[in-house]
């Protein structure tokens, strides 16, 4: 996906501000000021002498620039800490109102950095970690970076590519292009998301492999999974001594596969929320993964 050029070393810094959660922004902002302010404050030197004109010129720029910077740098993240506000109240409202909508096309009237933006929360109310990167860079396109933690405490990392592609289907190209950058990078695993469909060869392309290709409408079922379950109690398997809640039935006898990591998954019982006393599909690698199905 394109994105415009940067054209400032501020305009730089109040993005990668507005990557951070707010409040670090705010940090930032009183710690810059501190900083440069400091510096600001030291006394001019005095009488210059023989073979100390270098350092008195050099004494007296950085006091100069101190000067401006202790006003000008917090104000720059003051504003980089604003914008990763309003991002996080847009990227709320995405999710409030794809949740809400009841049809598949909720998706359709978004813009490809509002998609991008649905996409990061959803994998963020997923338990993942979510770094936005840009695209169109030398990453091979990718949109965003999630991390969670691995065995014996290590981070796994997956990268994803978002196609807000309505017209046309995602094809196999876009799907080997990811899979070949994931093996550059050592990502464990890795994420198509489009707002349309998949070609066939994409989707025999990722088939064994450690992708997930999510569609449409896959993502509005996931978005509405996710934001229902941030009312549930964490989840814990059930013990082999521990009674069921319901009698096994005809339909419990086809355990599904998570949709985001492909391990199966295992019967849940809301406690609290809106779902409450409600049964659910919990992936059987939680906390780890956070994927949940509804039960039909």
């Amino acid at each position: 996906m394109a994105r415009r050029k940067r054209t400032s070393a501020v305009e730089d810094l109040i993005d990668l501000v507005a990557m951070l959660p707010w409040w670090v922004g705010v940090v930032l902002a009183l710690v810059s000021y501190l900083l440069f302010h400091s510096v600001a404050s030291q006394p001019a030197l005095g009488p210059v002498q023989l073979g100390q004109l270098g350092a008195v010129v050099t004494h007296s720029i950085w006091l100069a620039v101190a000067n401006v910077a202790q006003y000008l740098v917090p104000v720059f993240c003051l504003a980089g800490a604003g914008l990763s506000a309003m991002s996080r109240h847009k990227r709320k409202r995405l999710v409030d109102d794809v949740t809400r909508s009841k049809a598949g096309d909720a998706l359709d009237g978004m813009s490809w950095r509002e998609f991008e933006m649905l996409v990061g929360e959803a994998f963020r109310l997923q338990g993942y970690r979510v770094v936005e990167t840009g695209g169109g860079g030398p990453d091979g396109g990718i949109d965003l970076v999630l991390t969670r933690p691995g065995k014996n405490g290590s981070s796994e990392k997956y990268l994803v590519q978002c196609k807000q592609w309505r017209a046309f289907k995602v094809g196999v190209d876009v799907v080997r292009e990811l899979y070949g950058v994931m093996a550059a990078k050592g990502a464990a695993g890795g994420f198509v998301v489009t707002s349309g469909r998949f070609t066939d060869d994409a989707v025999q392309f990722a088939t064994g492999r450690n992708m997930n290709l999510i569609d449409g409408p896959k993502l509005h079922g996931l978005i509405r999974q996710a934001q229902a379950q941030v009312d549930l109690p964490a989840a814990r398997p059930k013990s082999a001594t521990s009674a069921p809640t319901s009698k096994p039935d005809a339909a419990s006898a086809s355990v599904p596969s998570c949709p985001l990591c492909s391990k199966p998954m295992a019967r849940r019982l809301a406690k609290r929320g809106a779902n409450a006393g409600a049964e659910f599909w919990g992936c059987t690698a939680y906390p780890a993964c956070r994927g949940t199905r509804p039960i039909a």
